[in-house]
């Protein structure tokens, strides 16, 4: 039995684990990164990356077939060489992987471990033969796509995750995706695009379930346009067959179908890490529990990324090693609770999101304002011929505070970081109001959103 011992240990090589390798490596302190499969974590291999590869290449055909729309004269159908399409993403994973691996390999003072950690106490971590030990200990595992067990038939089926679809060479014929949310909706609008029939199945009474009604409703009508199938509201999925043979019973009617996409939320990687052996604390769900600085009930132990449940995203990941490098090494007492929440949904056009929204500022019990922009009535959407959409502000009305924003338009993602900049600095509504932005500009008209808003209809 080896076993050696470090200043740190890092589990994990997703958003958080390198940089703060780096972070740490660089103060002198010696560090070993432990990584059980690919290096870069979701972004990289599973979500961001290549999915954004992909729904680029469906915009290109999409964009193809409206040519005549802008002048541009095409001969022939648009085809799709979904070979081609999958060896551009398959490429994009391997470069983006390669590089982090490279740069911690070529980190002095980082030792890279390939292999699947497990706890033997609070210090000490086992992989393969080896022990390793260390005064702290951070954990960027990352997380996975949920499968239900309340589906029956669904795991006697082949089905699809947000990892195994990205498998597909070709084009399916008819894609059915349970789960009307963030993943499920990127996928349903790329494979249409592809040229595949897709249905959308949610349980939930409405679309993305954590926006509000009026994006839900828009998102739904931009999806419905394009020729996908969508119902809500199903109470019952029942799964049978494959191949030629796959079939999905909604809600008592058979709906034959070529592929299943199980997109209904994300689980931990905290299952198979020994963490009640460190005595690590988890909530009900799984999530390794944290405090404002991203300690975990044990002393010297930090859990970082997905698998903390404060967030799910690539950025907010990072955001976590910033708070984690800024408290150890610099000196500062930064806090999770002071982050501004931002994040978008990839479908096109996008919707960029920051902040509470309409609902959640009705609860809270003070009187705000909206304000609300339908993007036929931006110069930059008009000029692009995209004008599905609309901008959405809401203000506390005494305060002048900017409580959210939903950006669901052409280039939704990139204006939306002008609010979330605002916001992230404390600025007001007034602030923002006031202003010059560039024209011709989708975020030309955010002063312009804020100068209407007005009290909401009770």
């Amino acid at each position: 039995m080896v076993s050696r011992r470090f200043d740190a240990i890092i589990v994990g090589a997703g958003q958080a684990g390198p940089p703060l390798a780096g972070r740490l490596t660089g103060a002198g302190q010696s560090v070993a990164l432990i990584e059980r499969k690919f290096f870069g974590g979701t972004c990289v291999n599973t979500g961001c990356m290549p999915t954004k590869t992909l729904v680029a290449s469906a915009r290109a055909a999409h964009m193809a077939r409206r040519a005549a729309d802008f002048g541009v004269m095409l001969k022939g159908e648009v085809g799709i060489d979904m070979a081609k399409v999958k060896s551009r993403a398959d490429t994009v994973i391997a470069n983006a992987r390669h590089n982090v691996r490279s740069w911690l390999g070529g980190m002095d003072g980082c030792t890279v471990i390939e292999g699947h950690a497990q706890f033997e106490d609070a210090q000490t971590l086992r992989v393969g033969e080896e022990t390793l030990s260390a005064p702290r200990i951070f954990l960027n595992v990352g997380g996975r796509a949920a499968v239900p067990d309340d589906m029956p038939g669904l795991r006697d089926v082949p089905y699809l995750t947000n990892t195994s679809v990205l498998g597909l060479d070709r084009v399916p014929a008819h894609l059915l995706i349970v789960g009307g949310s963030y993943i499920g909706l990127e996928y349903a609008q790329m494979y249409r695009r592809f040229g595949a029939r897709v249905t959308v199945v949610e349980k939930g009474p409405h679309l993305i379930g954590r926006e509000d009604a009026d994006v839900s409703a828009a998102v739904r009508e931009i999806l419905e346009g394009e020729g996908i199938e969508i119902r809500t509201g199903v109470a019952e999925l029942v799964f049978a067959g494959a191949g030629e043979a796959l079939a999905v019973t909604v809600d008592g009617e058979r709906i034959a179908c070529s592929h299943v996409l199980v997109a209904v939320g994300r689980v931990p990687n905290t299952g198979d890490l020994g963490l009640d052996r460190a005595g690590v604390a988890t909530d009900e769900r799984g999530y390794i529990t944290v405090d404002d600085e991203l300690r975990t009930s044990v002393p010297g132990i930090w859990a970082l990324g997905d698998c903390n449940g404060r967030g799910a995203f690539t950025h907010t990941a990072y955001n976590d090693y910033e708070i984690v490098a800024a408290n150890l090494l610099d000196g500062e007492q930064r806090k999770l609770s002071e982050r501004v929440s931002g994040y978008a949904l990839y479908i096109d056009p996008p919707l960029g999101r920051v902040g509470i929204n309409e609902a959640q500022a009705r609860q809270r019990g003070r009187p705000f304002l909206v304000g609300k922009r339908p993007m036929g009535r931006v110069g930059r959407a008009v000029e692009r011929d995209e004008t599905q959409g609309f901008m959405k502000i809401i203000i506390d009305a005494e305060t002048k505070a900017i409580l959210g924003a939903a950006i669901l338009g052409i280039e939704g993602d990139e204006a939306i970081h002008g609010i979330i900049d605002m916001m992230s600095v404390g600025a007001t509504a007034t602030q923002l109001q006031r202003t010059v932005p560039i024209h011709p500009t989708v975020s030309e008209l955010i002063p312009t959103l804020v100068a209407e808003a007005r009290a909401p209809d009770s």
